[in-house]
């Protein structure tokens, strides 16, 4: 049976109170994650949308003959959509409930329960006087309310827009310090609930990346060929966790202070929320109880500049889809060096409740623009609509490149075969390899490979010396204390370059053919990409070139990915800032002075002689176990390899220094969701209304829109997963997965008794009537 992997790089856009729809779209991802988990594991104990997931990974598996895996993994959100991100994360890394996040939303998310203390009418007189003004902007015709909101909800959203005008002014209505505290409360009434083990694999990678913006910003230094140093203001300030999924249940994926922290921080709506600081998190900690023990590393890590000159205190952080709504591109770096365990294919699924929010109506598109219609414009939306055309042309770009790469090794596959038959005795293949046979045949073909390639090998090498040193200076540029501004990676390559120059390597190529002597021993030392690509060949042919031949056991492949995946882990553990050890940073920091010293710390550090030993004895005994026929093919892959190298990285340059798979994009919007009810957003969801702050203002527009949003992120999962079989489904077996989860969420709401039984009466009666066979 085939196995793959669906891994999802989720992307929450920000959207102010659509975020109650976002928030209903992610719960679908972690059932999803839940059901797979289940299936892999072999438990039979789902219940509600869980178990019709599960029937659906069942089908493709009994149907399709595919075993999958959906593995969330990439979570990105910027303003309240950020919020969501933050929890997702922590319930796929930590096996706990997302239920206190509905709770959170349903039940606090309202004008009422958000406006400070301070903020409030004092007594039913206060501003008596504001009261004409504010029936003046509420009941005039033409007035906001009548044009943004529903006949049915519009004395309710007058009321309270009422007590605004009333309450205080020139001030932000909403309380920081509430807001915190109910994240921090949701965040342990997750913790409190029952953890039933994380949703991903042990020792799988998850980041969360949320965008926060720095307001007053910070003085960024670059350095330029002429003038060498310049200054510019920078106001970028992303939130990042990483870690690797633990084999326990319950973990937290950072202090959940920091959680609350990033939450807080990139949904702090600018006039709406007063800029989050530090001291404020302080003070949760203190009424919390907790004990805030990386708080100062933490905050070097996400604000290094203001630490150093002691400014931390006094950052104020607004929201972070001031600059970016849209925070792909956190996203698309998490990518970097994710290892595998079988075949993958990656998505990127952003959430878009709105694509329908530019103006098609042309008698309005010309009108003149009100007065809150400006105001509410400038701060609610326009600011934030950057396109996303650069991101996915990235995206489709690297994914192109990838697809080129696995045509051009399948294109070269028979020549390189033939090289290295011709190269070693053919029967040598039938011989149980030793560490010592496999390291003399690998250094046989990598200078077989370097000679035969003639006078190309020089650039092959040349690109590959750039990559290497261009990956170290960005190594630097991350470690290097960012006092003095941050260090440009092309400048720090060219130093690098130099200082091997004085040390001798002077020329890559030797006088007769291949590599020189000099770049022999670079390249042991530094070229950890190389170790990995070659790697990877092996794995991608164990998950999709062999799966399918009959003279080899699928229990072979089996034991043979999982050797390859653990030799790869050998080397991605030596990968990135992290495994250079606290000692590297000051080395960093001096890399224009000193740059022998980071190129011979970074060699200590990752010491890949000892690797390489390590990675071989692993290899030999795993081929030591393989039938004849896939040790064969594994040496002819192996052995091959630097055949492959030398053709394919000239051709696709720096890109080919990391492979990239091929990422496929999806939207999840009630536009891309039909099967109940056609008409996108505007038939479906009620926080629009108002300049898309309308679900603050009613909880029957929040059960609405999270309703919808549940029923939309099910129709997308159960279509991404359809997507990943060969084979399609036909319409009719389509639409009863869908009936059937549709109408599991409905009782899922039912029986927790959180949103109104006439909505869930009218969306049963919806769904059977529209999805009946």
């Amino acid at each position: 049976m085939r196995q793959k992997e669906l891994r999802i790089g989720l992307v929450c856009y920000g959207g102010v109170s659509l975020a109650v729809y976002m928030h209903g779209v992610t719960k679908e991802v972690w059932n999803l994650a839940r059901a797979s988990r289940g299936f892999q594991a072999g438990e039979t104990n789902s219940t509600g949308v869980a178990a019709e997931y599960r029937r659906l990974l069942e089908i493709l598996a009994d149907e399709h003959e595919l075993r999958l895996r959906v593995i969330p993994d990439i979570f990105s959100g910027a303003s309240a959509g950020g919020i969501n991100a933050v929890f997702l994360a922590q319930a796929v890394y930590s096996g706990r409930s997302l239920e206190p996040l509905t709770n959170l939303w349903l039940d606090n998310a309202d004008i009422d329960r958000l406006t400070a203390e301070d903020a409030r009418m004092g007594w039913r007189f206060a501003k008596l006087w504001a009261q004409p003004l504010a029936n003046f902007v509420l009941r005039r015709p033409g007035n906001l309310v009548s044009e943004s909101v529903a006949p049915e909800t519009r004395e309710e959203v007058r009321e309270k827009v009422s007590k605004l005008v009333r309450g205080r002014w020139f001030q932000p209505p909403f309380s920081g310090e509430a807001m915190s505290k109910m994240l921090l409360d949701a965040l342990e009434a997750m913790d409190g609930a029952l953890a039933d083990g994380p949703l991903l694999p042990p020792g799988h990678p998850i980041d969360l990346y949320v965008p926060t913006t720095d307001f007053h910003g910070y003085l960024s230094t670059l350095r330029l060929h002429s003038p060498p140093i310049v200054q510019e203001s920078e106001h970028r300030m992303p939130i990042g966790f990483t870690a690797r999924t633990p084999e326990v249940s319950g973990a937290w994926l950072a202090d959940p202070l920091e959680l609350a922290f990033a939450a807080r921080a990139t949904a702090s709506f600018p006039g709406a929320f007063p800029p989050l600081q530090v001291g404020e998190i302080d003070k949760l900690a203190d009424e919390a109880g907790r004990d805030w023990r990386n708080r100062d590393a933490f905050l070097r890590r996400i604000m290094p500049a203001h630490c150093d000159n002691g400014s931390a205190d006094g950052v104020s952080l607004i929201d972070g889809s001031v600059l970016v709504n849209r925070p792909f591109e956190g996203a698309i770096e998490a990518l970097r060096g994710r290892p595998a365990v079988r075949e993958v294919e990656r998505r990127f699924a952003y959430i878009d409740p709105r694509p329908d929010r530019y103006i098609r109506d042309e008698e309005k598109a010309h009108a003149p623009v009100g007065f809150f219609e400006n105001i509410f414009g400038s701060i609610s939306t326009l600011p934030r609509e950057q396109p996303i055309r650069d991101n996915l042309e990235l995206i489709s770009e690297e994914s192109l490149h990838a697809e080129r790469l696995q045509t051009m090794i399948v294109k070269l596959r028979p020549e390189v075969e033939a090289a290295v038959e011709k190269l070693f005795d053919r029967t040598v293949f039938f011989d149980r390899p030793t560490l010592r046979r496999l390291a003399s045949w690998r250094g046989k073909a990598q200078q077989a490979a370097a000679t035969q390639a003639g006078y190309t090998f020089a650039g092959y090498a040349e690109l590959k010396f750039a990559g290497i040193l261009e990956r170290i200076a960005d190594l630097v540029r991350q470690a290097a204390p960012k006092n003095e501004g941050e260090l440009d990676t092309h400048i720090v390559a060219a130093r690098l370059r130099t200082e091997m120059h004085d040390r001798g390597l002077t020329s890559l190529v030797a006088t007769g053919a291949g590599a020189s002597e000099e770049a022999i021993a670079f390249f042991r030392s530094f070229d950890l990409a190389f170790r990995i690509r070659r790697l990877r060949l092996l794995a991608r042919r164990t998950a999709r070139d062999w799966e399918a031949d009959p003279d080899i056991p699928n229990e072979a492949l089996d034991r043979a990915r999982e050797a390859i995946y653990e030799i790869l882990s050998i080397y991605f553990e030596r990968d990135g800032v992290k495994p250079l050890g606290s000692d590297f940073a000051p080395l960093a920091g001096n890399v224009m002075e000193d740059p022998g010293a980071v190129l011979d710390h970074v060699a200590k550090a990752r010491d890949l002689a000892t690797l390489d030993t390590l990675a071989e004895q692993a290899l030999v005994a795993a081929l030591g176990e393989m039938p004849r026929e896939l040790r064969r093919r594994m040496m002819y892959a192996y052995l091959g390899f630097p055949f492959y190298d030398v053709a394919t990285l000239p051709i696709l340059g720096m890109r080919g220094m990391n492979e990239f798979e091929p990422v496929k994009v999806d939207r999840i919007s009630p536009e891309d969701a039909t099967a109940i009810r056609k008409g996108g957003t505007a038939a479906t969801l009620r926080g629009i209304e108002f300049y898309d702050f309308g679900a603050f203002f009613s909880r029957a527009y929040r059960e609405n829109d999270y309703l919808w949003g549940r029923l939309h992120g099910c129709e997308r999962m159960v279509d991404m997963v359809l997507s990943t079989s060969d084979h399609p489904v036909s319409v009719d077996e389509r639409r009863d997965i869908l009936r059937r989860a549709f109408l599991a969420i409905i009782d899922e709401e039912r029986e927790a008794e959180r949103c109104a039984g006439g909505l869930l009466d009218s969306l049963a009666v919806e769904i059977e009537a529209k999805l009946m066979a």
